[in-house]
């Protein structure tokens, strides 16, 4: 019966592995210089990353960075009045789920109403925040705005 083939008895093939080059060990193999050739810096020892030579590094060139980026800033999707009576020019109630359907916001961020436009009808949102001239305009439509 043939011997099965298991791990212990494969071997790179002839000529895939090859001996490392040893520098500096002699004339005759890299020696002398070790492929670093003559003279200079580089030669003798290395230079930190982002050494131009004493020519001003760009990270000092470039100008600092000011201010900050608040990790907690909210960032809302804007729907103006007039776009709500585009929407629903019946009036009644509105929810985020209902402006997501209709293409106005996307779903997974919070919404903002705006007072850009004019109202006609008598809305009554929820679960959405509001401005001030936005909130005057559908309370004086006979609506209402609730954030929760």
């Amino acid at each position: 019966m043939a011997d099965i083939l298991q791990m212990h008895d494969l071997k790179p093939a002839p000529g895939a592995n090859k001996d490392r080059i040893r520098v500096g060990r002699g004339e005759g193999s890299k020696g002398k210089t070790s492929g670093r050739g003559d003279k200079g810096t580089k030669k003798r020892y290395q230079v930190r990353p982002g050494f131009e030579g004493g020519q001003l590094p760009l990270y000092m060139r470039l100008p600092k960075l000011r201010g900050f980026k608040n990790p907690f800033k909210k960032e809302y999707q804007v729907v103006n009045v007039a776009v709500l009576a585009e929407l629903f020019p019946q009036g009644g109630e509105i929810t985020v789920a209902d402006l997501v359907a209709k293409g106005a916001v996307r779903n997974g961020f919070p919404v903002k109403v705006l007072g850009d436009g004019e109202v006609s009808a008598a809305y009554t949102l929820k679960g959405v925040k509001a401005s001030a001239s936005a909130k005057s305009k559908i309370e004086a439509a006979g609506g209402s705005i609730s954030e929760d």
